[in-house]
């Protein structure tokens, strides 16, 4: 399969992930701006101080968004096959990110340029559409960590996690799970302690 294959079966299953439906000319369209990017473990998608100029769909690996707050890093996102990753302030801004997304595990990613979205988008109606669903889902997804990190018991948001997005528990380090639950390690270990099957119901 050549790239250019590859690219219109990546943005056919960007299009079905977000519930939406591309002509051709638009789909062929979005497929061309996306670049693959085949990475390393530990390879920084978007670096401290970078502005992000792509937005990033996740084929294979698992992506690591963190910061560092009083000299501790902070984990603010864990994304793996089939989401987005976007370092939100800094795509929409310009401005030089705070926010450092980079490679739990090896894998390849398609990033989707910033300008070159937004040129297509400016001769597209649906491929506006396809944009509006990113970061529709993007906020959605950020108000709803917002929202259970306010409400919900640390046994609660793990159990949470442990049924809505299971591959972060499996495949994520502890200390990185810990962070993006807001719980130590320690309280990690005692609340995985605790889960029985009926919590799993």
């Amino acid at each position: 399969m050549d790239l250019n294959d590859k690219r219109r079966d990546v943005a056919r299953e960007i299009c079905r992930s977000y519930d939406i439906n591309l002509s051709v000319e638009a789909l062929h369209a979005f497929a061309n701006i996306l670049v693959p990017f085949k990475v390393l473990r530990g390879h920084k998608l978007v670096a401290e101080g970078e502005v992000c100029n792509h937005m990033f769909y996740v084929e294979r690996g698992m992506v690591l968004q963190h910061y560092t707050k009083n000299g501790t890093s902070v984990t603010e996102h864990i994304s793996h096959e089939g989401d987005m990753v976007i370092c939100i302030e800094s795509f929409f801004l310009r401005q030089p990110s705070h926010i450092v997304a980079s490679m739990i595990e090896p894998g390849l990613v398609y990033g989707i340029p910033y300008d070159e979205m937004h040129t297509i988008a400016s001769h597209s109606f649906e491929l506006c559409q396809l944009i509006f669903r990113f970061y529709q889902r993007s906020l959605i997804i950020s108000q709803r960590k917002a929202d259970i990190m306010r409400f919900e018991t640390a046994k609660e948001r793990y159990i949470r996690t442990l049924k809505e997005n299971p591959e972060i528990i499996r495949r994520a380090p502890l200390h990185n799970v810990a962070s993006f639950l807001q719980m130590t390690p320690e309280t990690l270990s005692r609340v995985r302690s605790q889960v029985t099957e009926k919590d799993m119901k």
